[in-house]
């Protein structure tokens, strides 16, 4: 897998930045290490300003890159959703039993993240810690439906419909298939956010995982019984 992933690109949309930061040195220094400081300080405190102090350059250098950090943001957003609809298809490819092959995605979209050595500008951990946190700052903003029009959450919500169509072909009469996809994979956000910070409100932990949670939760809905 390392090796398909060195020459695996993600698709972005182009219109989330005015040059590919995988085109140069600086892009690619940009993104990692703009991942580092979001991570670091939040991303209300974030600016491009810190940004270029940390890489010793021009604030001006990373505009070249991205109109504003809004846009950043939707960019590392949506490269994570890519990197995880590639590992997801790559895990499931080869599985032809859907109660498996959902258990597999489940898995895979719902685990704690480990780093892959194999994208070296990116530490997919911090990113995961960083979509956990400030995800929900893409797209709770007033332009939402034109950033939507735009295509800027194509690869998200592709992930969701690739993720549905696994639950109904394990129980093609479960009327709600979409909703329960896309509350996994928020909910599996939500769930490592909440065992951070408010470890009262929710059952899982060191222990229990929001993968075991929600393996549980999608096979009692469909009245499937996990294999094992």
């Amino acid at each position: 897998m390392d090796l398909l992933m060195k020459s695996l690109k993600i698709g972005v949309n182009e219109k989330l930045y005015i040059k590919d930061p995988e085109s140069s040195t600086l892009g690619k220094n940009i993104v990692q290490h703009s991942i580092l400081l979001i991570d670091e300080i939040g991303f209300d405190h974030f600016t491009f300003k810190k940004l270029g102090e940390k890489i010793n350059s021009n604030e001006s250098s990373i505009y070249r890159y991205f109109e504003n950090k809004h846009k950043l943001l939707l960019y590392l957003a949506t490269w994570y959703w890519g990197w995880m609809e590639y590992r997801m298809v790559f895990a499931t490819n080869g599985i032809s039993d859907p109660v498996k092959k959902l258990e597999k995605a489940v898995e895979i979209l719902t685990k704690s993240i480990e780093e892959d050595t194999s994208v070296t500008h990116v530490n997919e951990v911090v990113l995961s810690r960083l979509i956990i946190n400030e995800y929900s700052k893409s797209y709770l903003v007033k332009e939402i439906n034109q950033e939507n029009k735009d295509g800027y959450f194509v690869v998200y919500k592709r992930l969701i419909i690739r993720l549905s169509d696994m639950i109904k072909a394990v129980d093609d009469h479960y009327p709600y298939p979409i909703s329960l996809a896309s509350n996994v994979l928020e909910g599996s956000l939500h769930q490592y956010f909440l065992q951070e910070h408010f470890p009262t409100i929710t059952n899982c932990n060191h222990k229990i995982t929001p993968t075991t949670f929600f393996t549980d939760l999608i096979f009692r809905t469909l009245n499937k019984k996990v294999n094992g």
